[in-house]
């Protein structure tokens, strides 16, 4: 009898919401922006538009309903509908400003030109296409942003290293694993794109508040739910799930994340035939407790594994060009196996005690456990290759490697941050402290053994030292390893830093006038838990000051910008491990100071909003700690011994290159030089001179659920660095100064396209579908036109020849990618 009552129950719901359709649309104004909290009124019944402008009403099916949009200082449209039966009817209005009497007045914030900060919307680009979708992806195409790797979500920034770059979010700095050596080995990213709400970057002339790096500040701002809701996304790369919800009565607003990435697919394409077996996995968690009208408890966290393993097989390359071309081939024996484990928590208290006085306590604690493991045997060949039809002539030279690692690492960071803002009319001031200790523990045992042509080859630069060639002698040379780094270390880091900062809104007649001014402050000191030494105490000291106006000029919409100031970045672990893996207790902060002009000029073109931003920066830096790259892996001389400089021009042009879809196109200029021991300026590592990148949202006009994404990157060659054993300094037989040449330029496009069948305009009132509030498919081409893009260079000696050989290490091919994503 209950079952009977239940499917009673069940057939005439279904019977009442077969006699109803749905009126549904975008609400927007003159300049096609979204309009938030517009009042929509029908048979006695009300709602608002959400913030996106998105609305949509149930009506009655068969009769004539009449529906009211009206907002403040908006004209009100007034529209009679007729319903269907399970259709949705889509009606998008546009509301005029409405004139009175009185002068029309437009309200514009211009809050993200004043502070110089790109702000994007994480909804709006969460299809854009790429091998490391998410928000590192999204940076890729801004100007003064550059990646060579698909592989990996690091980026360098007007030509810093990734680790000169800051990372928030909800104002909470991130970390990340630190033994890292390829974009492969990376696995996730911090960073969940599916939890995130708004992506703010500056790439240079940013505030004293952000903390002590030279180069940029990515600030993201997780979502706090407003109703129950799950996303799913699946792909042939991975896997993840985001819940959000509201608890206690709407005081616990709970955002969960669970990821899952498979770089197979890939890794697979690469010219090295490999078995790869990598489990990267994350969970994340963002609670926020609103425990009365003046106060609120905040919890991030997040617990990421990356289990690596790889087994090389074989590997062909054909690499020196037209005129000499080469081939190397690679058989391998042994295995790789790394293990990453990372575990983040942060608390954070806020509470008001006015709406123009706040005050936030956040803790947090860091901890990262590593374990490199490999043994990996390789026997190798290079063969003269017949430039016509390819095939091998003859080989030149043979030889094996083992390359060998049991490195360990085990780093905690913990840190207390408290932070203070006052607002009084226009001024605005934030004042902040932080403490934070560095605990690390770590064991490396590295070597390489290398035999050419039945020649043991040992470290070049032990071969004859008092007089130094390019080409060592290496049978007198010392019995040693060609490389070879042993050391153990225990060390712990203290650092104080505090800023103030005074930001005030000024009026020149009809002119706008912004100013920022502040300093930041830092002390630390090391102390070595073995030896119980100690560093000196160092300290540092950067003011920094920006100026932005406005001018009032009649149907021109400008910003400019002036930023100036210093940006040091005391040593981190990696950076006071010098080569031989021994801490340098002297090592200084690296300091940059910042030279920023730039202007924001917004328009209308074909009666659509626009933006043009461009920047021009000079970057002086002094006492650099200069380093080479390997792969992702940074190596650093922890010496201080560097100058350098960095300059160039950024542009990016965005808007609605299609209606209602946002856009842009970035191109960029970089010249960045460094100069070691007084020996003259050579490229530094990242020293990229052009870039130039596209991203494209576009949909078909007569069916608005299929839609298009291009992804369009093209960037200069990177130099191609140096042997592992280079070093900046003449006296040594490798000089990284003797290696300057050129990788390939990076060129790479990505492709997507997806068809919606249920979102916020296209719903189902009854059947299968009606369980979804968002249903789509997808396709993604990634690199197109299967080009060999290259990431560093794999160096091999030849004997006969007594030269390196630069075999480059070829990227990602052609990859064909099937997506799903839902919302329930």
């Amino acid at each position: 009898m209950k079952t009977f009552l239940n499917l009673i129950i069940f057939l005439t719901t279904a019977m009442l919401f077969a006699q109803t359709g749905y009126v549904a649309g975008i609400i927007t104004n003159e300049n096609k922006e979204p309009l938030h909290g517009v009042s929509i009124t029908y048979n006695q019944k009300g709602m608002l538009s959400d913030e996106n402008g998105a609305y949509q009403i149930e009506i009655p099916a068969n009769e004539q309903t009449l529906i009211k949009f009206s907002y403040i200082g908006y004209g009100t449209v007034v529209k009679s509908f007729k319903g269907y039966k399970n259709k949705t009817i889509k009606f998008s209005p546009v509301l005029k400003i409405q004139s009175h009497d009185i002068e029309e007045i437009t309200i514009k914030s211009y809050q993200a030109a004043q502070e110089g900060v790109v702000k994007l919307k994480a909804e709006k680009f969460k299809r854009i296409p790429g091998a490391n979708a998410g928000i590192e992806n999204l940076l890729m195409t801004q100007p003064g942003v550059n990646n060579s790797n698909e592989l990996s979500t690091q980026y360098s920034v007007r030509g810093g290293s990734f680790d000169e770059n800051l990372v928030y979010v909800n104002g909470i700095e991130i970390y990340r694993p630190f033994l890292i050596r390829s974009g492969q080995q990376e696995g996730l990213s911090f960073l969940n794109s599916d939890m995130t709400e708004n992506i703010n970057f500056s790439a240079g002339g940013f505030e004293a508040k952000y903390g002590d790096r030279l180069s940029s500040v990515l600030n993201i701002h997780y979502k706090k739910p407003t109703k129950e809701l799950s996303t799913v996304n699946l792909n042939l790369l991975g896997a993840s799930y985001t819940y959000e919800n509201l608890f206690l009565n709407k005081k616990l607003s709970t955002l969960i994340g669970a990821r899952y990435r498979n770089n197979q697919l890939l890794v697979n394409s690469k010219d090295t035939k490999t078995n790869f077996k990598p489990v990267f996995a994350d969970i994340q968690t963002y609670l926020s407790y609103k425990i009365n009208n003046k106060s609120s408890l905040d919890f991030l966290g997040n617990i990421a594994m990356n289990n690596y393993n790889f087994t090389p097989i074989s590997r062909v390359t054909k690499f020196g060009g037209l005129f000499q071309p080469r081939e190397l081939v690679v058989f391998y024996e042994g295995n790789e196996q790394d293990d990453f484990k990372t575990y983040f928590g942060a608390l954070s208290y806020k509470y008001n005690f006015s709406k123009n006085t706040k005050l936030d306590v956040t803790a947090s604690a860091f901890n990262t456990q590593e374990q490199e493991y490999y043994d990996i045997y390789g026997a190798y060949s290079i063969a003269e290759v017949d430039p016509v039809n390819g095939e091998p002539l003859y080989t030149s030279g043979v030889g094996t490697q083992l390359d060998h690692a049991r490195n360990d690492l085990d780093i905690l960071i913990q840190n207390v941050k408290v932070s203070l803002q006052h607002k009084i009319n226009e001024h605005h001031f934030e004042v902040g402290a932080k403490f934070q200790s560095e605990n690390i523990r770590d064991r490396i045992n590295e070597w390489k053994a290398i035999d050419d042509n039945g020649n043991t080859l040992r470290n070049p630069n032990t071969a004859n030292p008092s007089t130094p060639t390019s080409a060592p002698d290496f049978s007198i040379t010392p019995i040693d390893l060609y490389y070879n780094v042993k050391a153990q270390n225990n060390v712990t880091i203290n650092r104080l830093s505090g800023y103030f900062q005074w930001n005030k809104k000024w009026y020149i007649g009809n002119n706008i006038l912004w100013h920022h001014a502040g300093i930041r402050s830092q002390l630390w000191y090391l102390k070595n838990i073995n030896t119980q030494t100690n560093s000196s105490l160092k300290q540092v000291i950067s003011p920094r000051f920006r100026l932005s106006l406005k001018p009032d000029w009649q149907n021109t919409d400008m910003v400019f910008r002036l930023s100036a100031g210093y940006y040091h970045q005391p040593p981190s672990y990696k950076e006071l491990r010098d080569a031989k893996g021994e801490i340098q207790y002297n090592v200084e902060a690296q300091e940059s100071i910042h030279y920023v002009f730039s202007n924001e000029y917004s328009f209308t073109m074909w009666e659509r909003p626009f933006k043009m931003t461009s920047e021009i920066y000079y970057k002086q830096l002094n006492h650099v700690n200069a380093y080479s790259l390997d792969n992702v892996r940074v190596r650093y001389d922890a010496n201080n011994n560097t100058e350098a400089y960095a300059t160039g021009l950024d542009l990016r042009l965005s808007g609605e290159f299609v209606p209602g879809k946002e856009s842009w196109v970035s191109f960029g200029l970089l010249k960045t030089e460094e100069n070691t021991n007084n020996r003259g300026y050579v490229a530094r590592p990242t020293d990229q001179r052009f870039k130039l990148a596209m991203l494209f949202q576009d949909y078909v006009p007569s069916n608005p659920n299929f839609k298009v994404f291009l992804n369009l990157v093209l960037n200069s060659s990177l130099p191609g660095g140096a042997p592992i054993n280079a070093r900046a300094d003449n006296s040594t037989n490798v000089d990284r100064y003797d290696f300057q040449t050129r990788l390939r330029p990076y060129r790479r496009a990505d492709l997507g396209a997806s068809y919606i069948i249920v979102d916020q305009n296209k719903k189902y009132a009854s059947g299968f579908l009606s369980r979804f509030k968002e249903l789509e498919l997808g396709v993604e081409l990634f690199n197109i036109f299967d080009i060999d893009n290259t990431t560093t260079n794999t160096w091999i000696y030849d004997v006969d020849s007594q030269r390196y050989n630069s075999v480059p290490n070829i990227l990602t091919g052609r990859i064909l990618n099937f997506k799903v994503g839902m919302q329930f």
